[in-house]
């Protein structure tokens, strides 16, 4: 039987849907309620699949369940993959009364709700993210989409799910390599809008570490609590959304110099929002000590400090110069006035931004 830990919303309107939190809910919540239909398509990932398809599949009882196992890897996130669903959708004759259910990590949760936005022109999906980077941020919010070898999540749609399902045992499975690209994401919440989250943070970063239930479930919902709160404010990233990407501009350059799959997106943004604050810093917003406090628990999660070996300063510039927040022809960044206070921003000084790149490049 499962443990019911949390449960929150995210506040739509009649899009609205709840973010389940708990151990044990693979295999015994139903999921049935959040389904219209006959139909279930579950997308999964062939890491993931062995472990926990079964057990996903009986959260949909008295439904036809049909299966679309993708390869595993940030690399496959791009069209030919994506095609994978809408061939099993079309083979299998799901209509336009399907739903699908994302079941595993970010890049399964990106690739399924996309799938879902444009099957038939759009048909409900359920997410099962099963890392913790999926579980505290991407499942969240709607955002879907995939790759384009000149940019990251450049391809996408806001599609909100029907529910997020967070079984808190799958992390234990987690690599902790994983694990640690997840704190990034959770971190990032203190950051921007939850200082006294930072505090708890700093108490419990070794627990969390060593996958302790329930630091991990806290941490789990304070930020899907932080992110429902946000996107409920602005859906589809027109203003305040937009501080959920601190560190992401950066990171998302890294990923893409590296290859997409050689540095987690979790490592990037970690690295990412060491840069932030260091502009931030040069910018005159937040203190040296709050860039070494920043810096210290990026560390002690077991992230990257430094960009990738061979990364320039040029690089940076022209990968960030294809980054969605961006306005004609200017880079926005998203700074912090202090901790737990973040903003977008085009108003830096262009020397300032160089300075920050050459200390992460050199």
């Amino acid at each position: 039987m499962y443990k019911l830990l949390k449960e929150l919303k995210v506040d739509l309107g009649e899009r609205s849907y709840p973010i389940v939190i708990g151990s044990g809910l693979l295999g015994s919540y139903d999921l049935t309620p959040w389904v219209s239909g006959g139909q279930v398509m579950i997308v999964t990932n062939e890491t993931v699949a062995p472990l926990y398809l079964e057990k996903a599949k009986a959260c949909f009882p008295g439904k036809q369940i049909d299966v679309v196992t993708l390869p595993d890897g940030e690399e496959y996130k791009n069209w030919q993959t994506l095609n994978l669903i809408f061939d099993g959708l079309l083979e299998k004759r799901h209509t336009r009364h399907t739903t699908l259910a994302a079941l595993g990590g970010g890049v399964v949760g990106d690739m399924a709700g996309f799938a879902a936005a444009c099957y038939q022109r759009g048909v409900p999906f359920i997410q099962i993210p099963t890392t913790l980077l999926s579980q505290v941020d991407s499942s969240v919010g709607g955002k879907t989409g995939i790759n384009h070898p000149l940019g990251k999540n450049m391809v996408g749609a806001f599609h909100q799910p029907q529910a997020v399902l967070i079984d808190t045992d799958t992390l234990g499975t987690l690599p902790a390599r994983e694990v640690s690209a997840g704190l990034a994401e959770v971190i990032k919440y203190g950051l921007i809008r939850t200082p006294e989250f930072l505090d708890w943070l700093e108490d419990n970063i070794d627990a969390l570490r060593a996958l302790d239930t329930q630091a991990l479930g806290e941490a789990i919902y304070r930020s899907c609590e932080c992110k429902a709160e946000v996107v409920s404010l602005d859906e589809k990233e027109g203003g305040l959304r937009a501080i959920l990407n601190l560190g992401h501009t950066f990171g998302h350059a890294i990923e893409t110099f590296a290859g997409y799959g050689n540095w987690l997106h979790g490592e990037a943004v970690g690295t990412g929002m060491m840069m932030a604050a260091d502009l931030s810093v040069r910018e005159g917003h937040i203190s040296e000590a709050d860039r070494t406090r920043a810096d210290a628990l990026i560390r002690s999660a077991g992230l990257p400090d430094k960009a990738p070996e061979g990364m320039a300063e040029e690089d940076f510039l022209s990968l960030m110069a294809v980054d969605k927040k961006n306005v004609d022809g200017q880079i926005r960044l998203v700074l912090m006035r202090a901790l737990g206070n973040a903003w977008v921003t085009a108003d830096y000084a262009p020397e300032n931004l160089r300075a920050t790149l050459k200390a992460f490049t050199s």
